[in-house]
């Protein structure tokens, strides 16, 4: 079932891949208030009913996102938003203007202080397809270390800094809120309400728990096989702080 109404406030997360935005999300859901339905652009995502979605147009697909958006009869929504990954703007070019243009969409730009983070992480993901693990999930083996290929790390590198200027220079400081995944994983309670008082949500004392847990908590020089190559690499340029030991 999905529900038209014109009067929910929108907003989007944004992030490269592997942020933090399911956790995010995970606890925003947690107010009566806010519902957020999972990576619009994502044709996986079980919180999207209509699985051809994605031959819609940009604009139709927003307007399923904020105004046909799919409902749970436990909330009272006032404010409805969605997830959209960096590589997800690819697929659709014109997708990203769209966005901009809805008129008071509200962002919440999750970024990983240690972009090499992300990138081991949604490498690990894609070899084992495991994409998140839960509480429940006791016992299970660390993901395997990766070897990440030089031209993969600048080129990933690149695309993190360009997107972050992207919806900086979009949004502006007026509709966008920058939250650093280090701080959501420290002190997620103090990160949601910052986020519910951006968005303009009354705030309630939430539970904050989660059942998403980190797949990989080992240091970097642990679970990338070249570390020591490409540390050495990126030596004394503007990536070297990525290899530093403990910068995680």
């Amino acid at each position: 079932m999905t529900h038209l109404r014109t009067s929910p406030e929108p907003f989007a997360i944004l992030a490269m891949p592997r942020s933090g935005t399911h956790y995010l999300e995970e606890l925003l859901n947690e107010h009566p208030n806010v519902l957020s339905n999972g990576e619009l652009l994502n044709t996986y995502d079980t919180n999207w009913p209509d699985k051809d979605r994605l031959l819609r147009s940009d604009r139709e697909l927003l307007e399923q996102a904020f105004l046909h958006y799919p409902t749970r009869s436990d909330k009272k929504v006032t404010h409805v938003g969605c997830k959209i990954n960096e590589p997800q703007f690819y697929e659709r070019p014109g997708f990203f203007g769209q966005l901009a243009r809805w008129e008071g969409l509200k962002v919440i730009l999750l970024i990983r202080r240690n972009t090499l983070e992300s990138l081991r992480s949604l490498v690990q993901a894609r070899q084992t397809r495991q994409w998140l693990k839960f509480s429940s999930d006791k016992n299970t083996a660390p993901p395997s270390p990766v070897t990440l290929s030089l031209a993969a790390c600048e080129a990933y590198f690149k695309a993190a800094d360009d997107f972050h200027a992207r919806v900086v220079s979009a949004f502006g400081l007026t509709n966008m809120l920058g939250i650093e995944y280090e701080w959501l994983l420290r002190d997620p309670g103090a990160c949601v309400a910052t986020v519910l008082d951006f968005l303009g949500v009354p705030a309630l004392q939430l539970p904050g728990s989660g059942v998403l847990e980190r797949q990989e908590t080992r240091p970097l020089h642990e679970t990338v096989w070249n570390f020591d190559e490409l540390r050495a690499h990126f030596a004394h340029g503007p990536y070297a702080k990525f290899f530093e030991l403990g910068a995680a």
